[in-house]
Order: structure tokens, then C-alpha cells, then sequence
């Protein structure tokens, strides 16, 4: 599900269902969000890395659980909506190594992050207008933030696959590695601002995130009463029908009243 290595001060975690392109169901969300809370509360991680394993970054939301959400009774939150606010309030260098596809949360997550490294064959896709939804996790404002407003609304309109040049271009990633290169450029940088004094490394995140935190917040805010307006309703039963179906989705003639 997640595999947690350390290597000195630099903490390795690994998106571990290979099997679904490292879908996040709730398990892998809440064991994610778990690994970034004891990452931040332990005094001798200094830098998170977060790559995935076999061929996907990850292929995004597990779309079973998009249309059957699951149901738990021990009264805590659980899934998308806890690790995205632990992603948000990581206080120490977060880095991505993006090693194959990275679809919806795959994403998504990258702006959040401090470097992005992309293998050079890896593809990223935000699905959610293919998916009768919308954008998630801050990205109505991180996106535009992070690669403009043109490319942002290209991107977000259309769920077009862009490569590792044209992410490396708009500045999405950082910069693009050989995929047999990327896990060990990634630890070599991650393992350079490791040596960093902890304090200084939080300070300076403080302050890199000052700015736009409140921004983020409100963009979430404002997402998650569009995308619950929207889930559930005509264009994203079809899309979910579509996928499972292995057809192509047909959104010309619903009634979206």
C-alpha cells in the first residue's frame, strides 16, 4: 500500500499498489496521510520524497470508490480530504519524483510540492472535466499560480496529457531525469537540502507559503462545493458508466438541468 525507507535524514514513501497504477483508494489516502503527519512530527526527517511504484505515479482517484464511496463507522475522516490538508500543512521540503503517469491527484498534488522531478517518459492528465467534475485540492488557484492562467485552463478544459518537456516548459516540474536516473537524482537533491539545518528548512517553508496558504484554503473551499454539486450528476454517471464499460463517454446528450 506504502512503502516508508529511510535514508539518513531524507524519508522515502512509495505509492504501492502497482496493480492500479497507484489509484488512491481510502487506504492509500489514510496511510499516505498518516506517513506525512509522522514525517512532520519527527525531528530527524528532514526532507519527504513521494514516488510510485511499477509504471504510474498514480493513475489518480480509484474510480470504484468515486462512484461507491465507502462507508466507515469509527468515527474519524478518512480518504482525499485529510491528506490533502496534510499535504498543505507539511512544514519540511516535499519533493516528487513523478516515475510514470500521474492522473487527477497525481496531479494535483504537484503544485503542493516543493520540487517536481519527472521522468522523461512520465505523462500527467487533470481528467476532471472528462469526469463530469472539476478541478480539487487548491489547484483552481495553485494551477494558474504555478503555469499561468492560459496553460491552466488548457489543461484543466481539455484533460489533455502533457509530457515531461511541456511540464519541465510551464513550469510544472522542475526539470526531467532518464527514467533508470530519476530516483537517484531525486535523493541526491532531497539528500543535499537534507543536510540543512531542520529549523532553517521550516522557517524558510513558513515563508515560502505565507503568501498563498489563505488562498489555497479558500480555493478548496470553493472546489469542494462545486465538485459535491457536481459528482453524483448526470455528465459523471456517464463518464464513471464509460470507464467501466471501456467505451468512450458521450455527454452530448444529457440533460444537465
Amino acid at each position: 500500500m506504502l512503502l516508508v525507507d529511510d535514508r539518513e535524514r531524507v524519508r522515502l514513501l512509495t505509492l504501492d499498489r502497482p496493480a492500479a497504477l497507484n489509484a488512491f483508494d481510502d487506504d492509500l489516502y489514510d496511510a499516505a496521510c498518516a506517513a506525512l503527519v509522522a514525517a512532520a512530527d519527527d525531528p530527524d526527517v528532514a526532507v519527504v520524497v513521494i514516488t510510485g511504484a511499477g509504471r504510474a505515479f498514480s493513475a489518480g482517484q480509484d474510480l470504484g470508490e468515486l462512484g461507491n464511496p465507502r462507508r466507515h463507522d469509527d468515527g474519524k475522516r478518512h480518504g482525499f480530504a485529510p491528506f490533502i490538508e496534510a499535504v498543505e500543512a507539511f512544514p519540511k521540503p516535499l519533493i516528487a519524483a513523478v516515475n510514470g503517469i500521474g492522473v487527477g491527484i497525481g496531479l494535483t498534488l504537484l503544485p503542493h510540492c516543493d520540487l517536481v522531478l519527472m521522468a522523461e517518459d512520465a505523462r500527467l492528465r487533470a481528467p476532471f472535466a472528462s469526469l463530469g467534475v472539476t478541478v480539487e485540492a487548491g489547484n483552481s488557484y495553485l494551477l494558474p499560480a504555478t503555469v499561468g492562467p492560459q496553460a491552466a485552463a488548457h489543461l484543466l478544459y481539455t484533460a489533455a496529457w502533457l509530457d515531461a518537456g511541456q511540464c519541465v516548459d510551464i513550469g510544472l516540474a522542475w526539470k526531467s531525469c532518464p527514467p533508470e536516473r530519476l530516483l537517484d537524482q531525486t535523493m541526491e537533491v532531497a539528500s543535499e537540502i537534507a543536510a540543512m539545518p531542520i529549523p532553517s528548512l521550516i522557517a524558510t517553508k513558513r515563508l515560502l507559503v505565507a503568501s498563498r496558504i489563505d488562498a489555497i484554503q479558500a480555493a478548496r473551499e470553493r472546489e469542494n462545493s462545486a465538485f459535491a454539486k457536481l459528482v453524483g450528476g448526470p455528465a459523471n454517471r456517464e463518464a464513471i458508466a464509460a470507464f467501466r464499460e471501456k467505451r468512450k463517454p458521450d455527454f452530448t446528450q444529457l440533460d444537465e438541468r
